[in-house]
């Protein structure tokens, strides 16, 4: 099984949070999303966790749904 590498990336102002994470890692990075957010250092808020967190789980749904149902290669058609 191949091992995919997803980025979350949110820019505010001069500011760049990026996140690499594979599928299997997903739950973790949901919990750094909130660490990040309880920083008090850091102008990452709640709102963008919560933004970022719902991208996270729409992505997961998507590739789960793809992989019950793939789609042909266009070099089948």
């Amino acid at each position: 099984m191949q091992r995919t590498m997803n980025v979350l990336a949110l820019v505010k102002d001069e500011e760049r949070y990026v996140f690499l994470y594979d599928d299997e890692s997903t739950a973790t990075l949901l919990q750094t999303l909130g660490k990040q957010a309880a920083d008090k250092e850091l102008s990452f808020t709640w709102y963008d966790a919560a933004v970022l967190s719902q991208k996270v789980r729409k992505l997961r749904q998507e590739a789960e749904a793809e992989e019950r149902n793939p789609r042909l290669p266009e070099s089948a058609w």
